[in-house]
């Protein structure tokens, strides 16, 4: 599906333009984690739930780019590997943005 370079850049962008809104998205809506969702890793809960909605995302870019149903072109896992081609810059932004929030 992602074998053309112009799409696999273009989705590229979009994961990384997405991830620039993280820190606020964190600021606005999660200061409260540990109290609400009862959890006692934020940084894997906000981890996981980030690599889901970025998926989310991407997938609905793709589909809005290409015009294409998600039968024969969208393979989830082509778009997970681009997404954790940025896991450490991703783990860093929400450490950073629980840090500074907290």
């Amino acid at each position: 599906m992602l074998n053309d370079s112009s799409i696999r850049k273009s989705l590229d962008n979009y994961v990384q333009h997405r991830m620039q809104e993280i820190p606020q998205e964190i600021k606005e809506t999660f200061l409260k984690t540990k109290q609400i969702w009862k959890c006692e890793n934020e940084i894997d809960f906000l981890y996981g739930y980030y690599v889901g909605k970025l998926e989310e995302g991407a997938l609905h870019f793709l589909l809005k780019a290409s015009r294409a149903s998600a039968g024969g072109y969208v393979d989830s896992f082509e778009i997970r590997g681009i997404i954790e081609t940025h896991r450490k810059e991703l783990r860093n932004l929400i450490e950073k943005s629980i840090t500074t929030a907290s």
